[in-house]
């Protein structure tokens, strides 16, 4: 007959209280099994419960057996034989460590699922005139390039291209927050210019410091938008979303970016573009595009600092006497700031100089122009080079009140031409706007806005103007879940 000693005693008053508990638990489910009136869902949880229960008892059971066989010699006197332990011979189970080592284990924090949006409808008249793709918004390279292109002047426009509708989604995960952002609006570009249609906007996610997808360029800063009604936003600024891969290894009050973006230009063939020779001449495009930001974040604002360095290529296919083969070597550099002068004004700077960027930049024509090249004989009389550009973005946010706020500012682009370009060839341009905006409730905006745009050539002197007046009214809606 054993004798239980004063540490075994509660643990087996433990079991048998335990295995009490397990036999009411059973007669409760076979009970509640029986009545009609129980949901299947009750008999699932107390299931639950009852295995629950069964890996406790067998946990406990393991662990007295454990104490006891530690009372027992580790070792024969007589034979000096070594006798093993049920400590060392089976794993002990005990449920609530496991469950604290799986947790340490878990992510901590919530899920969390954002629905977002607005509607937006923009009604205006355009005192001058420009390309009419571009009707409802202020673009410097789509006015005139010569008199009356656009002719007549004066029209009214209406149109709901700004109207959005976007998803965002945060998960916490042992790699780091795993987020995605997908969102579209209506305005369209490209071959659907001048359409009311789906565009896609945001289709991105980051997983911790590692990020993927089509969102802002790293050399871009969405933060110097002023709060305007116009759409398209100002000619100086540096606005592109690109497919990209990115690397972020510091984030929050100082944050860094870098990133490789897919790679594309377009040229200018200028005088010489009737010519046979230059129908032959592709883009290459055989390396992406490298950009990177730094942030600095304070109580008085931020300052970044981004750049960008590029290769432009291009190919010959024609068999012929001429070689127009050639390549150019893209930079930029694009530092912008919002400075808080107070509580109610914010300040959006940025200035911008690169050659070969105006593919990321917000309204500019080309990134390669023609140059007449006399050193090259008779094989090669041309080539491309990547014209400079110079820019810059200097906007005022005012609130009034809670009810009302005013957005006023200037923005200018400048392109050092080539000297094989045509003489109507874009050459600088000029964008300002000011407004009245008023928030009656939550989610509700009604403005008013005055705009100016101009257009500067290249050698011609010729210029054009464009003057707005533009009512707007959005309604935002937005949904969080939480799980």
């Amino acid at each position: 007959m054993r004798i239980e000693s004063a540490r075994t005693r509660p643990l087996t008053a433990v079991i048998f209280s335990v295995v009490a508990l397990l036999n009411l638990t059973i007669l409760s489910v076979t009970a509640q099994t029986q009545e009609p009136q129980k949901s299947k869902s009750d008999v699932e949880l107390l299931r639950e419960q009852l295995q629950q229960l069964e890996q406790t008892v067998e946990g406990l059971k393991a662990k007295l057996k454990s104490i006891e066989d530690a009372k027992t010699p580790s070792g024969n006197a007589a034979t000096g034989e070594k006798v093993a332990s049920a400590a060392t011979t089976a794993p002990v189970v005990v449920p609530e460590t496991t469950a604290k080592t799986a947790a340490a284990d878990e992510p901590k924090g919530e899920s969390s699922f954002q629905i977002y949006g607005f509607m937006m409808l923009d009604a205006g008249y355009q005192f001058k005139q420009n390309h009419p793709d571009w009707f409802d918004v202020i673009r410097v390279t789509k006015l005139p390039s010569f008199k009356d292109e656009f002719a007549p002047n004066g029209k009214v426009y209406y149109g709901v291209r700004q109207s959005r509708f976007g998803v965002k989604s945060s998960t916490p995960t042992k790699y780091g927050e795993l987020k995605t952002h997908f969102e579209f609006e209506l305005f369209g570009t490209g071959v659907d210019a001048g359409q009311t249609t789906f565009r896609l906007r945001h289709a991105y996610g980051e997983l911790g410091p590692v990020g993927a997808g089509q969102t802002w360029s790293p050399f871009m800063d969405i933060d110097v938008f002023p709060n305007s009604l116009e759409y398209w936003g100002p000619t100086g600024m540096v606005f592109f979303r690109n497919v990209q891969v990115r690397w972020m290894p510091m984030k929050g009050r100082n944050a860094i970016t870098i990133a490789l973006e897919r790679p594309g230009a377009s040229g200018d063939q200028g005088r010489f573009a009737d010519r046979i020779e230059l129908s032959g001449v592709k883009p290459k495009f055989d390396l992406p595009d490298l950009s990177g930001n730094v942030r600095f974040t304070r109580k008085w604002g931020y300052f970044q600092a981004a750049g960008m360095l590029r290769r432009i290529k291009w190919a010959d296919t024609i068999a012929d006497t001429v070689d127009l083969d050639g390549q150019a070597t893209s930079f930029g550099v694009n530092l912008t700031s919002n400075l808080k002068f107070s509580k109610k004004d914010t300040g959006r700077f940025a200035f911008t100089y690169g050659k070969g960027i105006e593919n990321y930049m917000n309204d500019s024509p080309v990134d390669v122009g023609i140059e007449l090249n006399p050193g090259g004989g008779p094989r090669r009389p041309i080539r491309g080079v990547a014209l400079p550009i110079t820019a810059m973005v200097a906007f005022l946010d005012h609130n009034w009140n809670k009810k009302f706020s005013t957005s006023i500012g200037y923005s200018f682009q400048d392109i050092d031409n080539s000297n094989g370009q045509a003489a109507s060839a874009f050459h600088r341009g000029h964008y300002a706007l000011t407004n009245l905006l008023y928030y009656p409730v939550d989610n509700v905006m009604i403005g008013g806005e005055v705009q100016y745009g101009r257009r500067e050539n290249f050698l011609d002197r010729f210029s054009s103007e464009d003057i707005r007046i533009q009512f707007s009214f959005k309604y935002n809606f937005s949904k969080e879940f939480r799980f």
